[in-house]
């Protein structure tokens, strides 16, 4: 029994910024972006899946990809304010949720799919990585992907069964409109948002990290080569930043290490609050976002009530179990 119908929501420029320039991140190019959508379909199909809603990109990525499809499949897209900013993400996101969506399936990075998450903030996700900080997002072969996400769609597989909300920072801006980081927020000493990438270690100040993973790239590794949390993990981990401390040869960016004075680590608890102040520049999922100004005040706080994440290997798994890409054999013995 259809649950309702896969969302899918490719983001265009993800894999293109300025990383590429002064660092060494590789490129993922919108034909390349088609063909991984073309792949999970064909993965949502397999699962007997024929509903689909689509974010309407600016380059049309998703629907050129449908479009070979559009025989067998229903697919509409939603409402977007096509402003090629991670505000058609965010609208988005909140209209794949109004039209019934059983999950969703991310193509982007950290930075993607914490735009979806500021506009459906316990989305059901399958995140397939195509991005530059590629912590939240998994590195699945589409068609599989594709086919963890028609299973919870036919309601073939429970997404109880094999999702849970994951660990969020709830950020609360004095006089200003909250906001979201699924993996770190941090303050820097920058004054302004600029190319929006975190490359200089030095400008660092303080991180709250919801997990911290020495396999990842990005401001996370930097506390998972101090002191590992994983995202199974309750708490998450608080970095303060500055000259005197610890140095820590960390990979900030794909191909970019770089020397981390780190002063002090602390676990950090769900509910719990740190307040910061400006002058600086927030990061959120190594993206700069947001300027404090002079004696500002900001507040984090470690929550998890946030995207529930399918786990797709567990959804395979389930599925074979239950038989669900068997058949019986309907031909008969040549007896010659």
């Amino acid at each position: 029994m259809a649950i309702g119908p896969i969302g899918i929501a490719a983001n265009p420029a993800s894999g293109k910024d300025v990383r590429r320039l002064v660092a060494r991140a590789s490129v993922f190019d919108n034909q390349e972006k088609c063909a991984i959508i073309r792949r999970a379909v064909v993965g949502a199909m397999a699962a007997s899946a024929r509903e689909f809603r689509f974010l309407p990109d600016t380059h049309g990525i998703t629907e050129a990809a449908l479009e070979e499809f559009a025989t067998e499949l229903h697919f509409e897209p939603v409402d977007s304010p096509a402003t090629g900013s991670a505000l058609d993400t965010t609208r988005a996101a909140r209209g794949l949720k109004e039209a019934g969506c059983a999950v969703v399936i991310t193509l982007g990075g950290d930075g993607t799919n914490r735009a979806f998450a500021l506009g459906w903030h316990d989305a059901p996700l399958v995140p397939v990585s195509t991005g530059t900080n590629n912590v939240f997002p998994r590195f699945v072969e589409a068609t599989i992907a594709g086919a963890a996400a028609g299973l919870i769609a036919t309601g073939a597989v429970a997404l109880e069964e094999v999702a849970k909300p994951t660990k969020v920072i709830c950020v609360e801006i004095e006089d200003e409109k909250d906001d979201l980081a699924l993996i770190d927020a941090v303050l820097t000493r920058q004054r302004f948002v600029g190319s929006r990438a975190l490359l200089d270690a030095d400008q660092l100040q303080l991180a709250l990290l919801t997990r911290a993973e020495p396999s990842a790239v990005g401001v996370t590794a930097i506390g998972g080569l101090i002191q590992p949390v994983s995202e199974d993990a309750d708490h998450g981990l608080l970095l303060k930043m500055g000259e005197g401390g610890d140095i820590v040869y960390a990979p900030i960016a794909p191909g970019l290490y770089q020397d981390v004075s780190v002063r002090s680590v602390a676990a950090v608890s769900p509910g719990e609050r740190i307040e910061i102040r400006g002058p600086g520049v927030l990061a959120f999922d190594g993206e700069r976002e947001r300027i404090l100004k002079p004696g500002q005040k900001a507040w984090l706080r470690l929550e998890r009530n946030g995207p529930r994440v399918v786990d797709t290997q567990r959804t395979l798994e389930l599925a074979a179990c239950r038989g669900v890409f068997r058949r019986k054999s309907t031909g008969e013995t040549d007896a010659h």
